[in-house]
């Protein structure tokens, strides 16, 4: 990717919590965490700010996330209000490039590298969407801005919350060097203490580390870790006026191995990614799920529908087949889970199988329900048998 591209990062802080904060303003800096029943075995899907002064973070097991701060405020996921606002944002988004790749429902890359001769620079763009964002929906975004994605996601993670960071070609090493290892893409607690135990604990060190003892830890993505501790990433937006697909993923802030908690992450995901479907219009051919391991190995796991289908239930049971099967044969600790639905088409302008249909439709007055209800009661209110 030329250096003269302009790659903005947009990450909405702690945007469930941040949504319940806004929609109950006597939540504001309150602990606040989103998840399951505390007393049924859930997961935290998000906390606010004054929560993870606790140590309470994502994908954390509810149970513990109570004992760290047993004076949180727990509130069930909303997600069709989180969608909704999230369209607010997209839209927002579309106002200076339609080069944008949603990642979630709350971060998104945007390439403004033609948008500048009309709004100026990629740094006024940036100050322009986060504005808008405060002053249209009362929600607070960090923003990065760089020559490249990789770049980008670290600044806007560098002075988070309400944080906004450019890195140019002039200062990305003077940014970069100083940083652990950790903060290069894919480098997990194992792989981290593999190189600490030589020597090796920030990104300059990594640098300047010769590829031949790299490799003996990253194998053959030393090259693409070599490029992404020079700042160089060639990864382009991949808009999603294409289509081309739709995901949800999250990186654990320690390796998971419970599979029960790898599971209630999992339908979280394939909930967010069938409401999008819908949100859209859209049918999915094939589902994906993305899994990382602790020693930075990724591998993805897909299967495909005879017909495409935006129905949590037709999704959920495939992902969870899916993932059982990967399980059985291959079970280690994650790093990273993710959901992804590909094959996207127009929802029903794929042919109907006629034995198919009535359960098709069942299943679509299904999820308008459930939509309704956890929109008005959470996420929780109802859960769908497995």
């Amino acid at each position: 990717m030329p250096e003269s591209y302009q790659i903005i990062h947009v990450d909405m802080d702690a945007f469930y919590a941040s949504v319940e904060q806004l929609d109950n303003p006597g939540l504001m800096d309150k602990p606040v965490i989103v998840g399951g029943d505390p007393k049924k075995r859930s997961v935290v899907s998000a906390a606010s700010y004054e929560a993870r002064k606790f140590g309470v973070h994502s994908a954390m097991p509810m149970s513990q996330a109570i004992r760290l701060c047993p004076d949180a405020i727990v509130l069930p996921v909303r997600m069709e209000r989180y969608a909704a606002l999230s369209q607010q944002i997209h839209a927002i988004f579309e106002q200076f490039t339609p080069q944008i790749e949603p990642i979630s429902l709350d971060e998104a890359f945007l390439d403004v590298t033609e948008s500048l001769r009309l709004f100026g620079s990629a740094e006024k763009i940036g100050r322009a969407i986060k504005d808008q964002i405060r002053e249209h929906l009362g929600l607070v975004a960090s923003v990065g801005i760089a020559a490249n994605k990789f770049l980008a996601k670290l600044a806007s993670d560098l002075d988070k919350p309400d944080g906004f960071v450019v890195i140019t070609e002039e200062n990305k090493q003077q940014i970069l060097d100083p940083l652990p290892v950790s903060k290069i893409w894919g480098v997990g607690k194992v792989t981290e203490k593999t190189l600490k135990s030589k020597g090796i604990n920030t990104i300059r060190q990594l640098r300047e580390t010769p590829p031949e003892i790299l490799k003996s830890i990253f194998g053959d993505q030393t090259p693409h870790v070599i490029r992404l501790a020079q700042g160089v990433d060639n990864r382009e937006v991949e808009s999603n006026r294409e289509a081309k697909s739709i995901s949800s993923e999250q990186t654990f802030a320690t390796d998971i191995t419970d599979k029960d908690i790898l599971l209630e992450v999992l339908l979280s995901q394939v909930e967010d990614v069938a409401q999008r479907l819908r949100l859209n219009d859209l049918d999915a051919k094939t589902i994906t799920l993305k899994l990382r391991y602790e020693d930075f190995r990724t591998i993805t796991r897909s299967s495909t529908f005879v017909q495409p289908t935006n129905t949590t239930k037709t999704l959920w049971q495939e992902a969870e087949q899916v993932f059982l099967k990967w399980h059985k044969k291959s079970a280690g600790a994650l790093r990273l889970l993710g959901f992804g639905a590909s094959g996207l088409r127009h929802a029903g302008s794929s042919q109907r199988q006629l034995f198919e249909e009535p359960e098709q439709e069942k299943q679509k007055r299904l999820d308008e329900a459930f939509d309704k209800i956890r929109n008005k009661f959470g996420h929780d209110a109802l859960r769908r048998g497995k």
